[in-house]
């Protein structure tokens, strides 16, 4: 939170009004309240100089006060004065300049505060927190190691689950049991935080036979059979700590049916690769996928879609492969 308020002084905001729930979670600590999806705005504010105020539903109060590290909580209640909106005019009152996160403030957010502020005074705040978080601290870096942990378990329950014979969605219920109990292992372990949940996050992505096209399907009754390709992928239920890990495998069942899989698979192999060698400090992350995308177009493939996940933000960066899995 301090160096956050450096780097808005040094950018000459007098606040900045912070609502994507993972940034929230890097400032505060304050996670799993009710938000958007519940049309429930939770708000940080953070001047320069002064008290920070966490705005957020009186319903979470309570988890409010055991996690976020500010120095005021305002609660809001629905149909209770100005609810949520109570706040904000005294907030932005005497601020030249008002940083906001511009693609991740909620529409009913970003509307009532151009009521209160001209266009002309807000800055990017998204911008400052994305430069911010990209050197990782040795916390965030234990929490990275400790997804990749918690992913791994996930992923050899899966291959351990796949066989001819059985349905996809044992396969799930396989990786989902085998991360909780790493993941509850980690934090009893290493973490003092008894609110945060062990269990995996989100449903199964996951694909085999001939629905393996489909990128983001969803595990489902299919029976898996001999010689079929299977996709396990983690994006997004790897959470730990909300440190989300990307992290995908496929493998193939005894032996592989179809040898053009094959050689598709070698392709994505040395694409990766390409993409690790390249991947050191110093290098843009532009530079890093256009190794990837250079070996996927010299194989006759169109232009691929991004390497890796995003940089210095929420997910892990790159999933490794080494050789063709066969189970």
């Amino acid at each position: 939170m301090q160096a956050f308020r450096e780097r808005l002084a040094e950018a000459g905001i007098d606040v900045a009004l912070i609502t994507d729930d993972d940034n929230v979670y890097y400032l505060t600590g304050y996670y799993d309240y009710l938000h958007m999806e519940f049309g429930r705005p939770t708000i940080l504010a953070v001047p320069r100089d002064g008290d920070s105020v966490l705005i957020t539903p009186t319903i979470d109060l309570n988890s409010a006060r055991a996690s976020a590290q500010v120095e005021r909580i305002a609660p809001w209640n629905d149909g209770k004065g100005n609810e949520w909106r109570e706040e904000l005019p005294a907030i932005v009152k005497d601020a030249v300049r008002v940083a906001i996160e511009p693609d991740q403030m909620p529409p009913v957010v970003r509307t009532f505060l151009g009521e209160l502020v001209d266009s002309g005074k807000l800055a990017d705040a998204a911008a400052i927190l994305a430069d911010l978080r990209m050197i990782k601290s040795d916390e965030e870096l234990q929490l990275a190691r400790h997804a990749g942990q918690v992913g791994q378990a996930m992923m050899e329950a899966g291959r351990a689950a796949i066989a001819d014979g059985v349905p996809e969605f044992d396969v799930a219920i396989a990786t989902s049991q085998a991360g909780t109990r790493k993941a509850a292992e980690l934090l009893s372990a290493h973490y003092d935080d008894a609110y945060m949940s062990p269990n995996t996050h989100f449903l199964q992505i996951m694909a085999s036979g001939e629905t393996i096209i489909n990128t983001h399907r969803r595990a489902s009754t299919r029976i898996m059979r001999r010689g079929e390709p299977v996709f396990l992928c983690f994006c997004g239920m790897t959470n730990f700590h909300r440190f989300k890990l990307g992290f995908d495998r496929t493998f193939w069942i005894g032996e592989i049916a179809d040898m053009s899989q094959a050689a598709v698979y070698e392709v994505a192999v040395a694409s990766q690769k390409a993409a690790l060698d390249a991947l050191r400090p110093g290098v843009t992350a532009e530079s890093v996928h256009a190794a990837y995308a250079e070996v996927i177009a010299s194989a006759g493939y169109e232009y691929p879609f991004r390497c890796g996940r995003a940089l210095a933000s929420q997910f892990g960066f790159v999933e490794t492969a080494i050789e063709l899995p066969v189970i």
